[in-house]
């Protein structure tokens, strides 16, 4: 697979996810309407073609882009929306601090939290959809370093490193009421242990922050009909100090 290329975008069924959350002992059943998302997380070399600047702590074509915000990453898929003639799905307030998602846009997106869960899971019982060491970069077989896309073995749906090598954003807000603007951050990183590379682990970010194990990946297609409307227009703040997500069970410098 030439991951210095476009990635291919994989076809996903409807269906439903329960997500969970460990820190509020909470779970919520989401509908889940059939979308698209890409196979691998978007590359070093694929993400120069639109950006100005080469954001990454590691250099490799096909290596995940890493050290991208969450501002990146939407403002990301509007430049590949506009160059294969979609609807850009974010439109962006003059002053650059709120976002709306228009729903009947057709363009690339970020994936909402529980499309990332359900297509990591991929019709799989379990926290992971087989053997770690042979489906992801972690702690215990990275050398604590990031690798190239599509090292490892897919899950049953053809989705690569969808567990460990960089965390991936997903458009929603982690807590409003507790963390504010704060993103949610899916699938475990290559510094991190074993158990942060589950299908259902949560983490959260200041959507500004941009570190060496954080990535994205791209999704195309209606959520259920639409966002909700408290997702569809968001104020998020300028660019602001360094903020940590949710610390690493091993603190890392500079998180």
């Amino acid at each position: 697979m030439d991951t210095t290329a476009e990635p291919e975008m994989i076809d996903i069924p409807a269906g439903q996810i329960v997500l969970s959350d460990r820190r509020t002992q909470r779970s919520w059943a989401v509908e889940v309407g059939p979308y698209q998302l890409a196979a691998y997380p978007i590359t070093q070399a694929f993400y120069a073609r639109f950006a100005d600047r080469h954001p990454s702590a590691a250099y490799g074509d096909r290596i995940p882009v890493d050290s991208v915000s969450w501002w990146d990453a939407v403002r990301f898929c509007n430049a590949l929306s506009q160059r294969d003639g979609f609807a850009p799905v974010y439109h962006f307030q003059a002053d650059g601090e709120e976002i709306e998602w228009d729903a009947s846009a057709d363009g690339y997106r970020l994936p909402t939290e529980a499309e990332w869960e359900y297509a990591c899971r991929a019709g799989t019982a379990g926290p992971r959809y087989g053997p770690l060491d042979e489906i992801a970069w972690y702690r215990g077989n990275s050398t604590e370093r990031i690798h190239e896309a599509c090292g490892k073995r897919p899950n049953p749906w053809g989705l690569h490193d969808t567990l460990g090598n960089v965390w991936e954003w997903c458009w929603d807000i982690y807590d409003a009421e507790v963390y504010g603007t704060y993103r949610v951050l899916r699938g475990g990183g290559w510094f991190d242990e074993h158990w942060s590379c589950r299908a259902s682990v949560r983490r959260r970010s200041h959507p500004t922050f941009r570190v060496d194990d954080v990535g994205f990946r791209i999704a195309r297609g209606r959520v259920g009909g639409h966002p909700s409307s408290s997702d569809r227009l968001q104020h998020v703040p300028g660019p602001a100090p360094h903020r940590p997500r949710e610390p690493d069970p091993v603190p890392r410098a500079g998180c």
